[in-house]
Protein backbone atom coordinates (compact mmCIF):
# COMPACT_ATOMS: atom_id res chain seq x y z
CA UNK A 1 0.00 0.00 0.00
CA UNK A 2 1.32 3.00 -1.15
CA UNK A 3 1.89 5.88 1.94
CA UNK A 4 4.84 7.97 0.44
CA UNK A 5 3.37 11.44 1.64
CA UNK A 6 2.23 10.85 5.30
CA UNK A 7 4.56 13.55 7.54
CA UNK A 8 5.35 15.78 4.88
CA UNK A 9 3.68 18.98 4.54
CA UNK A 10 2.68 19.82 0.91
CA UNK A 11 1.30 22.50 -1.09
CA UNK A 12 -1.87 20.15 -0.75
CA UNK A 13 -1.96 19.61 2.64
CA UNK A 14 -2.12 23.46 3.05
CA UNK A 15 -4.81 24.29 0.29
CA UNK A 16 -6.92 21.76 1.95
CA UNK A 17 -6.33 23.03 5.45
CA UNK A 18 -7.24 26.74 4.46
CA UNK A 19 -10.07 25.93 2.60
CA UNK A 20 -11.19 24.12 6.20
CA UNK A 21 -10.30 27.45 8.00
CA UNK A 22 -11.94 29.65 5.89
CA UNK A 23 -15.22 28.09 5.62
CA UNK A 24 -15.35 27.66 9.37
CA UNK A 25 -14.48 31.50 9.92
CA UNK A 26 -17.15 32.61 7.38
CA UNK A 27 -19.75 30.40 8.97
CA UNK A 28 -18.49 32.00 12.61
CA UNK A 29 -18.76 35.40 10.77
CA UNK A 30 -22.29 35.08 9.70
CA UNK A 31 -23.90 33.62 12.10
CA UNK A 32 -22.15 36.45 15.31
CA UNK A 33 -23.33 38.63 12.61
CA UNK A 34 -27.45 39.59 12.93
CA UNK A 35 -27.04 41.96 9.63
CA UNK A 36 -26.17 39.16 7.56
CA UNK A 37 -28.55 37.60 4.97
CA UNK A 38 -28.76 34.49 3.21
CA UNK A 39 -27.55 36.43 0.40
CA UNK A 40 -24.41 38.19 2.56
CA UNK A 41 -24.08 34.12 2.58
CA UNK A 42 -23.90 33.33 -0.61
CA UNK A 43 -21.55 36.33 -1.69
CA UNK A 44 -19.00 35.73 1.09
CA UNK A 45 -19.11 31.81 0.10
CA UNK A 46 -18.62 33.35 -3.86
CA UNK A 47 -15.75 35.20 -3.44
CA UNK A 48 -13.84 32.98 -1.21
CA UNK A 49 -12.10 31.02 -4.07
CA UNK A 50 -10.32 33.90 -5.15
CA UNK A 51 -9.31 34.87 -1.88
CA UNK A 52 -7.74 31.51 -1.23
CA UNK A 53 -6.62 31.28 -4.95
CA UNK A 54 -6.03 34.99 -5.83
CA UNK A 55 -4.45 36.92 -8.74
CA UNK A 56 -4.36 35.03 -12.63
CA UNK A 57 -1.12 33.30 -12.79
CA UNK A 58 -1.65 29.46 -11.63
CA UNK A 59 0.58 28.31 -9.36
CA UNK A 60 0.36 25.04 -9.09
CA UNK A 61 -1.90 23.80 -12.59
CA UNK A 62 -2.30 25.09 -15.94
CA UNK A 63 -4.75 27.80 -15.11
CA UNK A 64 -5.63 29.62 -12.35
CA UNK A 65 -9.17 29.03 -13.35
CA UNK A 66 -8.56 25.23 -13.09
CA UNK A 67 -7.03 25.86 -9.64
CA UNK A 68 -9.96 28.18 -8.27
CA UNK A 69 -12.47 25.42 -9.82
CA UNK A 70 -10.76 22.81 -7.83
CA UNK A 71 -11.35 25.18 -4.99
CA UNK A 72 -14.56 25.47 -5.04
CA UNK A 73 -15.00 22.05 -5.21
CA UNK A 74 -13.39 21.89 -1.97
CA UNK A 75 -15.59 24.64 -0.69
CA UNK A 76 -18.49 22.65 -1.28
CA UNK A 77 -17.52 19.45 0.09
CA UNK A 78 -16.27 21.59 3.49
CA UNK A 79 -20.11 22.35 3.86
CA UNK A 80 -21.27 18.79 3.29
CA UNK A 81 -22.61 19.59 -0.10
CA UNK A 82 -22.19 17.42 -2.85
CA UNK A 83 -20.09 18.22 -5.71
CA UNK A 84 -21.34 20.16 -8.80
CA UNK A 85 -21.79 19.08 -12.26
CA UNK A 86 -20.08 20.51 -15.27
CA UNK A 87 -22.76 20.92 -17.58
CA UNK A 88 -24.81 23.83 -16.44
CA UNK A 89 -23.25 26.92 -14.52
CA UNK A 90 -23.61 26.65 -10.45
CA UNK A 91 -22.32 28.77 -8.05
CA UNK A 92 -20.50 27.62 -5.43
CA UNK A 93 -23.18 28.62 -3.21
CA UNK A 94 -25.79 26.71 -4.53
CA UNK A 95 -27.33 24.74 -1.74
CA UNK A 96 -26.03 26.38 1.33
CA UNK A 97 -29.50 26.75 2.74
CA UNK A 98 -29.56 23.01 2.95
CA UNK A 99 -26.31 23.34 5.35
CA UNK A 100 -27.17 26.05 7.24
CA UNK A 101 -29.01 23.46 9.58
CA UNK A 102 -27.67 22.05 12.89
CA UNK A 103 -29.29 18.91 12.31
CA UNK A 104 -28.28 18.60 8.68
CA UNK A 105 -25.96 15.28 7.79
CA UNK A 106 -24.66 14.97 4.19
CA UNK A 107 -26.13 13.03 1.43
CA UNK A 108 -23.53 10.26 0.36
CA UNK A 109 -21.07 9.52 -1.21
CA UNK A 110 -19.02 10.32 1.52
CA UNK A 111 -15.23 10.34 -0.60
CA UNK A 112 -15.35 12.00 -4.05
CA UNK A 113 -13.51 12.56 -6.69
CA UNK A 114 -13.14 15.72 -8.17
CA UNK A 115 -13.31 14.36 -11.79
CA UNK A 116 -11.20 17.60 -13.29
CA UNK A 117 -8.78 17.54 -10.43
CA UNK A 118 -7.51 14.10 -11.83
CA UNK A 119 -4.51 13.47 -13.27
CA UNK A 120 -5.73 10.42 -15.34
CA UNK A 121 -2.88 8.36 -14.11
CA UNK A 122 -1.83 5.54 -15.80
CA UNK A 123 -2.73 2.34 -13.45
CA UNK A 124 -1.06 -1.45 -13.59
CA UNK A 125 0.73 -0.82 -16.84
CA UNK A 126 4.45 -1.50 -17.88
CA UNK A 127 6.13 0.66 -19.28
CA UNK A 128 10.31 0.98 -20.88
CA UNK A 129 12.24 4.03 -19.46
CA UNK A 130 14.49 5.77 -20.66
CA UNK A 131 16.77 3.73 -18.64
CA UNK A 132 16.95 0.93 -21.75
CA UNK A 133 20.02 -0.12 -22.78
CA UNK A 134 18.88 -2.05 -25.79
CA UNK A 135 21.10 -4.59 -24.95
CA UNK A 136 22.28 -7.68 -27.07
CA UNK A 137 20.39 -10.18 -25.05
CA UNK A 138 17.05 -8.79 -24.33
CA UNK A 139 15.54 -10.81 -21.70
CA UNK A 140 12.74 -8.76 -21.20
CA UNK A 141 11.54 -10.30 -24.81
CA UNK A 142 13.02 -13.37 -24.34
CA UNK A 143 11.02 -13.94 -21.08
CA UNK A 144 8.33 -12.35 -22.57
CA UNK A 145 5.36 -15.66 -22.97
CA UNK A 146 2.94 -12.95 -24.89
CA UNK A 147 5.24 -12.02 -27.33
CA UNK A 148 4.65 -8.46 -26.14
CA UNK A 149 8.01 -6.60 -26.45
CA UNK A 150 9.67 -5.77 -29.57
CA UNK A 151 12.75 -3.78 -30.50
CA UNK A 152 13.46 -0.24 -32.46
CA UNK A 153 15.86 1.43 -32.81
CA UNK A 154 17.89 -0.05 -29.89
CA UNK A 155 15.04 0.41 -27.48
CA UNK A 156 12.17 -1.97 -25.81
CA UNK A 157 9.06 -0.99 -26.63
CA UNK A 158 5.64 -3.21 -24.93
CA UNK A 159 2.52 -3.13 -27.06
CA UNK A 160 -0.17 -3.13 -24.14
CA UNK A 161 -2.88 -4.73 -26.22
CA UNK A 162 -0.69 -7.81 -25.55
CA UNK A 163 0.99 -7.47 -22.37
CA UNK A 164 -1.18 -9.44 -19.25
CA UNK A 165 0.69 -7.23 -16.72
CA UNK A 166 2.57 -10.56 -15.27
CA UNK A 167 5.79 -8.69 -14.56
CA UNK A 168 8.25 -10.80 -15.41
CA UNK A 169 9.84 -8.00 -17.62
CA UNK A 170 10.67 -5.77 -15.07
CA UNK A 171 12.04 -8.91 -12.57
CA UNK A 172 14.17 -9.51 -15.55
CA UNK A 173 15.51 -6.32 -16.85
CA UNK A 174 19.20 -5.89 -15.68
CA UNK A 175 18.74 -2.62 -16.29
CA UNK A 176 15.51 -2.38 -14.61
CA UNK A 177 14.14 -0.12 -17.12
CA UNK A 178 10.79 -1.28 -17.06
CA UNK A 179 8.65 0.29 -14.86
CA UNK A 180 5.02 -0.61 -13.31
CA UNK A 181 3.51 2.56 -13.52
CA UNK A 182 0.07 2.20 -10.98
CA UNK A 183 -2.21 4.90 -9.74
CA UNK A 184 -1.53 6.40 -6.33
CA UNK A 185 -4.86 6.07 -5.38
CA UNK A 186 -5.88 2.84 -6.51
CA UNK A 187 -2.13 1.54 -4.89
CA UNK A 188 -3.57 2.88 -1.50
CA UNK A 189 -6.97 1.82 -1.69
CA UNK A 190 -7.23 -2.13 0.68
CA UNK A 191 -10.23 -2.49 -0.92
CA UNK A 192 -9.51 -2.09 -4.29
CA UNK A 193 -12.52 0.08 -4.84
CA UNK A 194 -10.55 2.42 -7.16
CA UNK A 195 -10.43 1.94 -10.83
CA UNK A 196 -11.11 4.29 -14.14
CA UNK A 197 -14.07 6.07 -16.02
CA UNK A 198 -14.26 6.62 -19.40
CA UNK A 199 -11.90 9.24 -19.33
CA UNK A 200 -9.10 7.65 -17.68
CA UNK A 201 -10.25 9.65 -14.48
CA UNK A 202 -10.20 8.11 -11.32
CA UNK A 203 -13.82 6.08 -10.09
CA UNK A 204 -14.77 5.07 -6.86
CA UNK A 205 -16.82 1.50 -6.71
CA UNK A 206 -18.88 2.72 -3.69
CA UNK A 207 -20.39 -0.74 -3.47
CA UNK A 208 -17.12 -1.64 -2.32
CA UNK A 209 -15.49 1.32 -0.59
CA UNK A 210 -15.33 1.35 3.95
CA UNK A 211 -14.47 5.05 3.50
CA UNK A 212 -11.08 4.63 5.20
CA UNK A 213 -9.67 7.63 3.42
CA UNK A 214 -6.20 6.40 2.37
CA UNK A 215 -7.24 7.82 -1.36
CA UNK A 216 -7.96 10.63 -0.42
CA UNK A 217 -4.31 11.55 1.33
CA UNK A 218 -2.55 9.66 -1.40
CA UNK A 219 -3.52 11.63 -4.57
CA UNK A 220 -0.82 13.65 -5.53
CA UNK A 221 -2.87 16.03 -7.25
CA UNK A 222 -5.94 16.73 -4.90
CA UNK A 223 -8.49 15.49 -6.50
CA UNK A 224 -10.08 13.14 -3.71
CA UNK A 225 -11.93 14.86 -0.86
CA UNK A 226 -14.72 13.79 1.71
CA UNK A 227 -17.29 15.57 3.17
CA UNK A 228 -17.66 17.83 6.13
CA UNK A 229 -19.92 18.79 9.17
CA UNK A 230 -17.45 21.65 10.47
CA UNK A 231 -20.52 24.30 9.34
CA UNK A 232 -23.06 22.15 11.24
CA UNK A 233 -21.46 22.01 14.08
CA UNK A 234 -20.32 25.88 14.45
CA UNK A 235 -24.46 26.34 14.06
CA UNK A 236 -24.94 23.82 16.65
CA UNK A 237 -23.01 25.58 18.81
CA UNK A 238 -24.13 29.13 17.92
CA UNK A 239 -27.40 28.26 18.13
CA UNK A 240 -27.29 27.17 21.80
CA UNK A 241 -26.68 23.82 21.76
CA UNK A 242 -25.11 21.89 24.55
CA UNK A 243 -22.46 20.69 22.48
CA UNK A 244 -19.74 17.72 23.93
CA UNK A 245 -16.53 17.31 22.27
CA UNK A 246 -15.14 13.91 22.56
CA UNK A 247 -11.61 13.16 21.64
CA UNK A 248 -10.11 9.94 20.11
CA UNK A 249 -6.77 8.77 21.83
CA UNK A 250 -5.44 9.60 18.86
CA UNK A 251 -5.60 13.71 19.35
CA UNK A 252 -2.19 13.59 21.85
CA UNK A 253 0.07 16.06 19.92
CA UNK A 254 -2.32 16.65 17.12
CA UNK A 255 -2.76 20.37 17.61
CA UNK A 256 1.02 20.84 18.37
CA UNK A 257 4.03 20.23 20.71
CA UNK A 258 5.01 17.10 22.11
CA UNK A 259 1.47 16.47 23.78
CA UNK A 260 0.02 19.78 25.98
CA UNK A 261 -3.29 17.52 26.82
CA UNK A 262 -3.95 20.37 29.48
CA UNK A 263 -4.16 22.77 26.67
CA UNK A 264 -7.16 20.94 24.79
CA UNK A 265 -10.22 21.79 27.48
CA UNK A 266 -9.10 25.39 26.93
CA UNK A 267 -9.04 25.12 22.97
CA UNK A 268 -12.37 23.78 23.07
CA UNK A 269 -13.90 26.06 25.47
CA UNK A 270 -12.82 28.99 23.31
CA UNK A 271 -14.63 27.40 20.27
CA UNK A 272 -18.24 27.22 22.25
CA UNK A 273 -17.42 23.30 23.26
CA UNK A 274 -19.73 22.65 26.95
CA UNK A 275 -17.50 20.22 27.55
CA UNK A 276 -14.96 17.48 26.48
CA UNK A 277 -14.57 13.61 27.25
CA UNK A 278 -11.83 11.43 26.23
CA UNK A 279 -12.95 8.84 24.15
CA UNK A 280 -10.10 6.30 25.73
CA UNK A 281 -12.83 5.68 28.42
CA UNK A 282 -14.85 3.94 25.75
CA UNK A 283 -12.02 1.88 24.86
CA UNK A 284 -11.58 0.57 28.27
CA UNK A 285 -15.02 -0.39 28.43
CA UNK A 286 -14.68 -1.89 24.37
CA UNK A 287 -11.61 -3.79 25.48
CA UNK A 288 -13.38 -5.45 28.72
CA UNK A 289 -16.52 -6.18 26.48
CA UNK A 290 -14.17 -7.85 23.88
CA UNK A 291 -12.51 -9.51 26.37
CA UNK A 292 -15.98 -10.98 28.08
CA UNK A 293 -17.06 -11.85 24.79
CA UNK A 294 -13.70 -13.91 23.57
CA UNK A 295 -14.18 -15.65 26.65
CA UNK A 296 -17.62 -16.68 26.21
CA UNK A 297 -17.09 -17.61 22.57
CA UNK A 298 -13.91 -18.35 21.35
CA UNK A 299 -13.27 -21.48 20.30
CA UNK A 300 -16.37 -23.08 21.40
CA UNK A 301 -18.72 -21.09 19.27
CA UNK A 302 -16.74 -18.73 16.58
CA UNK A 303 -13.13 -20.54 15.79
CA UNK A 304 -11.31 -17.08 16.19
CA UNK A 305 -12.54 -13.27 17.45
CA UNK A 306 -11.52 -10.03 15.38
CA UNK A 307 -11.99 -6.47 17.17
CA UNK A 308 -14.41 -4.67 16.24
CA UNK A 309 -13.17 -0.74 16.81
CA UNK A 310 -11.96 0.42 13.23
CA UNK A 311 -15.18 0.10 11.60
CA UNK A 312 -13.48 0.29 7.94
CA UNK A 313 -11.39 -3.13 8.88
CA UNK A 314 -14.91 -4.56 10.41
CA UNK A 315 -16.97 -3.45 7.12
CA UNK A 316 -14.42 -5.20 5.03
CA UNK A 317 -14.34 -8.48 6.71
CA UNK A 318 -18.36 -8.87 6.84
CA UNK A 319 -18.45 -7.47 3.08
CA UNK A 320 -15.42 -9.71 1.92
CA UNK A 321 -16.20 -12.83 4.57
CA UNK A 322 -19.52 -13.18 4.89
CA UNK A 323 -19.77 -16.50 6.07
CA UNK A 324 -17.48 -15.69 9.21
CA UNK A 325 -18.97 -12.26 10.45
CA UNK A 326 -20.01 -13.43 13.09
CA UNK A 327 -16.22 -13.46 14.02
CA UNK A 328 -15.81 -9.99 14.37
CA UNK A 329 -16.99 -8.81 17.42
CA UNK A 330 -20.04 -7.42 18.05
CA UNK A 331 -18.99 -5.35 20.85
CA UNK A 332 -19.73 -1.23 20.34
CA UNK A 333 -16.85 0.90 19.42
CA UNK A 334 -14.94 3.25 22.13
CA UNK A 335 -16.87 6.27 20.07
CA UNK A 336 -20.22 4.96 20.69
CA UNK A 337 -19.80 3.83 24.36
CA UNK A 338 -18.18 7.11 25.42
CA UNK A 339 -21.22 9.21 23.21
CA UNK A 340 -23.81 6.94 25.34
CA UNK A 341 -21.94 7.55 28.74
CA UNK A 342 -22.25 11.21 28.13
CA UNK A 343 -25.51 11.03 27.35
CA UNK A 344 -26.14 9.13 30.33
CA UNK A 345 -25.66 12.28 32.28
CA UNK A 346 -26.17 15.05 29.62
CA UNK A 347 -29.34 13.77 28.12
CA UNK A 348 -30.09 16.33 25.75
CA UNK A 349 -26.59 17.39 24.60
CA UNK A 350 -25.21 17.02 21.15
CA UNK A 351 -21.99 14.90 21.17
CA UNK A 352 -19.19 15.32 18.13
CA UNK A 353 -16.95 12.91 17.79
CA UNK A 354 -13.43 14.55 17.04
CA UNK A 355 -10.69 11.92 15.64
CA UNK A 356 -8.48 10.83 12.92
CA UNK A 357 -11.07 8.90 10.82
CA UNK A 358 -13.13 8.80 7.94
CA UNK A 359 -14.79 6.04 8.46
CA UNK A 360 -16.26 7.52 11.38
CA UNK A 361 -18.19 9.55 9.92
CA UNK A 362 -19.59 6.80 7.64
CA UNK A 363 -20.05 4.85 11.25
CA UNK A 364 -22.14 7.51 12.56
CA UNK A 365 -24.92 7.03 9.64
CA UNK A 366 -25.62 3.78 10.89
CA UNK A 367 -29.54 4.34 12.35
CA UNK A 368 -28.74 3.16 15.51
CA UNK A 369 -25.53 5.41 16.24
CA UNK A 370 -26.99 8.41 14.44
CA UNK A 371 -29.29 8.89 18.13
CA UNK A 372 -25.55 8.49 19.62
CA UNK A 373 -23.20 10.62 18.12
CA UNK A 374 -24.52 13.95 16.37
CA UNK A 375 -21.64 14.88 14.38
CA UNK A 376 -17.92 13.59 13.12
CA UNK A 377 -15.24 15.82 12.69
CA UNK A 378 -11.50 15.01 11.89
CA UNK A 379 -8.56 16.90 13.94
CA UNK A 380 -7.94 18.42 10.49
CA UNK A 381 -11.45 19.91 10.42
CA UNK A 382 -10.86 21.24 13.94
CA UNK A 383 -7.91 22.41 13.61
CA UNK A 384 -9.43 24.59 10.75
CA UNK A 385 -12.25 25.58 13.52
CA UNK A 386 -9.26 26.93 15.73
CA UNK A 387 -7.88 28.69 12.86
CA UNK A 388 -10.62 30.37 11.82
CA UNK A 389 -10.93 31.56 15.54
CA UNK A 390 -7.36 32.60 15.39
CA UNK A 391 -6.59 30.24 18.29
CA UNK A 392 -2.76 29.46 18.78
CA UNK A 393 -3.16 26.36 20.72
CA UNK A 394 0.32 26.17 22.40
CA UNK A 395 -0.13 29.57 23.44
CA UNK A 396 -2.84 28.60 25.41
CA UNK A 397 -2.70 28.37 29.41
CA UNK A 398 -1.15 24.42 29.95
CA UNK A 399 -3.27 23.30 32.91
CA UNK A 400 -2.39 19.90 33.96
CA UNK A 401 -5.86 20.07 36.58
CA UNK A 402 -7.89 19.80 33.39
CA UNK A 403 -6.46 16.94 31.47
CA UNK A 404 -7.87 13.24 31.87
CA UNK A 405 -8.25 11.46 34.78
CA UNK A 406 -10.52 8.31 33.82
CA UNK A 407 -8.80 5.93 30.96
CA UNK A 408 -6.46 3.30 31.70
CA UNK A 409 -3.11 3.34 29.97
CA UNK A 410 -4.34 0.23 27.48
CA UNK A 411 -7.45 2.88 26.55
CA UNK A 412 -5.43 5.24 25.73
CA UNK A 413 -3.11 3.03 23.55
CA UNK A 414 -6.01 1.84 21.18
CA UNK A 415 -4.38 4.53 18.73
CA UNK A 416 -1.56 2.92 18.10
CA UNK A 417 -1.40 -0.29 16.25
CA UNK A 418 -1.54 -3.32 18.71
CA UNK A 419 -3.01 -1.40 21.24
CA UNK A 420 -6.30 -2.88 20.85
CA UNK A 421 -5.52 -6.35 21.28
CA UNK A 422 -2.89 -5.96 24.15
CA UNK A 423 -5.78 -3.95 26.34
CA UNK A 424 -8.09 -7.49 25.80
CA UNK A 425 -5.38 -9.40 26.57
CA UNK A 426 -4.70 -7.65 29.25
CA UNK A 427 -8.09 -8.09 30.59
CA UNK A 428 -8.51 -11.79 29.66
CA UNK A 429 -5.15 -12.28 31.89
CA UNK A 430 -7.55 -10.87 35.06
CA UNK A 431 -10.24 -13.02 34.28
CA UNK A 432 -8.25 -16.32 33.52
CA UNK A 433 -4.94 -15.45 34.23
CA UNK A 434 -3.57 -19.45 33.12
CA UNK A 435 -5.18 -19.11 29.72
CA UNK A 436 -2.51 -18.21 26.66
CA UNK A 437 -4.06 -15.82 24.39
CA UNK A 438 -2.56 -15.80 20.85
CA UNK A 439 -2.60 -12.66 19.08
CA UNK A 440 -2.16 -11.62 15.89
CA UNK A 441 -2.55 -7.65 14.00
CA UNK A 442 -2.74 -6.43 10.84
CA UNK A 443 -2.18 -3.12 9.48
CA UNK A 444 -4.07 -2.26 6.26
CA UNK A 445 -6.78 -3.54 4.40
CA UNK A 446 -4.81 -5.84 1.93
CA UNK A 447 -2.97 -6.91 4.75
CA UNK A 448 -5.95 -7.40 6.70
CA UNK A 449 -7.57 -9.48 4.13
CA UNK A 450 -4.96 -11.95 4.06
CA UNK A 451 -4.91 -12.27 8.00
CA UNK A 452 -8.69 -13.18 7.76
CA UNK A 453 -8.39 -15.05 4.71
CA UNK A 454 -5.92 -17.31 6.42
CA UNK A 455 -8.19 -17.27 10.07
CA UNK A 456 -10.87 -18.67 7.66
CA UNK A 457 -8.69 -21.52 6.92
CA UNK A 458 -8.16 -22.41 10.20
CA UNK A 459 -4.89 -21.24 10.52
CA UNK A 460 -5.64 -18.98 13.43
CA UNK A 461 -8.23 -20.81 15.60
CA UNK A 462 -8.17 -19.81 19.02
CA UNK A 463 -6.39 -16.19 18.01
CA UNK A 464 -7.46 -12.75 18.83
CA UNK A 465 -7.11 -10.86 15.56
CA UNK A 466 -7.21 -7.49 15.40
CA UNK A 467 -7.27 -5.11 12.29
CA UNK A 468 -6.54 -1.85 11.41
CA UNK A 469 -7.29 -0.05 8.06
CA UNK A 470 -4.74 2.23 8.84
CA UNK A 471 -1.05 1.10 8.75
CA UNK A 472 0.36 2.37 11.89
CA UNK A 473 -3.41 2.21 13.51
CA UNK A 474 -5.17 4.88 14.15
CA UNK A 475 -2.37 7.48 14.20
CA UNK A 476 -1.91 7.68 10.43
CA UNK A 477 -5.86 8.17 10.17
CA UNK A 478 -6.60 10.70 6.74
CA UNK A 479 -8.02 13.67 9.11
CA UNK A 480 -4.02 13.35 11.83
CA UNK A 481 -2.19 16.44 11.45
CA UNK A 482 1.09 14.75 12.63
CA UNK A 483 3.74 12.59 11.23
CA UNK A 484 3.11 9.23 12.33
CA UNK A 485 5.89 8.30 14.51
CA UNK A 486 5.51 11.49 16.29
CA UNK A 487 2.12 11.26 17.21
CA UNK A 488 2.76 7.22 18.05
CA UNK A 489 5.57 8.51 20.33
CA UNK A 490 3.56 11.42 21.94
CA UNK A 491 0.13 8.93 22.44
CA UNK A 492 2.48 6.24 24.51
CA UNK A 493 3.91 8.93 26.31
CA UNK A 494 0.68 9.91 27.58
CA UNK A 495 -0.98 6.76 28.31
CA UNK A 496 2.10 6.03 30.52
CA UNK A 497 0.81 9.15 32.66
CA UNK A 498 -2.43 7.45 33.56
CA UNK A 499 -2.72 5.91 36.98
CA UNK A 500 -4.63 2.79 35.77
CA UNK A 501 -2.73 0.24 34.09
CA UNK A 502 -5.33 -1.85 32.33
CA UNK A 503 -9.01 -0.93 31.43
CA UNK A 504 -10.63 -3.24 33.86
CA UNK A 505 -9.25 -0.35 36.55
CA UNK A 506 -11.39 2.28 34.99
CA UNK A 507 -14.40 2.80 37.64
CA UNK A 508 -16.69 3.03 34.87
CA UNK A 509 -16.51 -0.95 33.94
CA UNK A 510 -19.24 -1.42 35.79
CA UNK A 511 -21.89 0.81 33.10
CA UNK A 512 -21.55 -1.78 30.24
CA UNK A 513 -24.16 -3.58 30.10
CA UNK A 514 -26.16 -0.58 30.87
CA UNK A 515 -24.72 1.11 27.82
CA UNK A 516 -25.28 -1.90 25.59
CA UNK A 517 -28.41 -1.41 23.10
CA UNK A 518 -28.61 -3.77 19.53
CA UNK A 519 -26.67 -2.85 16.51
CA UNK A 520 -27.78 -3.38 13.51
CA UNK A 521 -23.87 -3.99 12.56
CA UNK A 522 -23.92 -2.87 9.00
CA UNK A 523 -22.88 0.07 7.39
CA UNK A 524 -25.09 2.79 5.46
CA UNK A 525 -25.36 2.26 1.98
CA UNK A 526 -23.42 4.56 0.01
Amino acid sequence: MADTMRGVYTNLTDIRRRVFAEVAKIVYDIVNNPDWTDADFDVHFDQLPYQIVPGDVATYRESVFLERAIVEERIRLAMGLDLRGVDRPIRVSEGLSDATVADTYYNPPLINVIKFACNACKDNVYMVTDMCQGCLAHPCREICRKKAITFHQKRAIIDQEKCIKCGMCERTCPYHAIHHYTRPCADACGMHAIGSDENGRADIDYSKCVSCGQCLINCPFGAIADKSQIAQVIFSIIGGDEVIAIVAPAFVGQFGGKGNVGKLRNAFAKLGFAGVEEVAVGADLCAIEEADMFLDEVPDKIPFMGTSCCPAWSEMAKQEFPDHKECISMALTPMVLTARMVRAYRPNSKIVFVGPCSAKKLEAMRESVRSEVDFVLTFEEMAGMMSAKGIDYLSLEDDENSSFEYASEDGRNFAVAGGVANAVVNVIAEREPDLDVKVLNAEGLDDCRKMLRDATRGKYDGFLLEGMACPGGCVAGPGTLQAINKSAAAVKRYAKKSPRKHAVDNEFRSLIHSLERPEDGVMPEE
